[in-house]
């Protein structure tokens, strides 16, 4: 059974360096965003391993300036546990708090080789691909939440 919580940024740096940018090191996983007021952090844990994270954070894209918005970033899940629902778990919890807070969109850049599964969790492509070195090719995704 899934146990799914908010957790400290600290939490997420060692799963979001091993799956994101195996390449980087740890450090490079570590944004300033990670302690911005209103920013939060969601674990899911299975037998009290951490084995998915997501990072939110209040963030505004420009081409919809007059909604309330919050962005995915650093969504991550340990490969041994894939296809488990951590992830979903992880997006649907966050999306609780964010909607208690009346916001209307949430959104994220997401790799293209990724894009099906936001789209499972009910997001949808916005705008072209684009390149985002060093990691590679992604594509805006925006969720409608109210």
């Amino acid at each position: 059974m899934l146990d799914v919580k908010k957790i400290e940024p600290e939490m997420t740096y060692m799963l979001r360096q091993s799956v994101l940018r195996p390449q980087q090191s740890l450090e490079d996983s570590k944004y300033p965003t990670d302690l911005d007021d209103g920013t939060f952090h969601i674990g899911a844990f299975y037998r009290e391993a951490l084995i998915s994270v997501a990072s939110f954070i209040i963030d505004t894209n420009p081409d919809f300036p007059d909604k309330r918005q919050y962005r995915l970033r650093q969504m991550a899940t340990h490969g041994a546990f894939r296809k488990m629902g951590a992830g979903r778990a992880v997006v649907h919890y966050a999306e609780g708090i964010i909607r208690e807070q009346k916001v209307d969109l949430l959104w994220c850049k997401a790799r293209t080789n990724v894009q099906r599964y936001y789209h499972k969790l009910g997001f949808r492509p916005y705008g072209e691909v684009f390149d985002y070195p060093p990691i590679g090719l992604h594509i805006m995704m925006i969720k409608n939440l109210i």
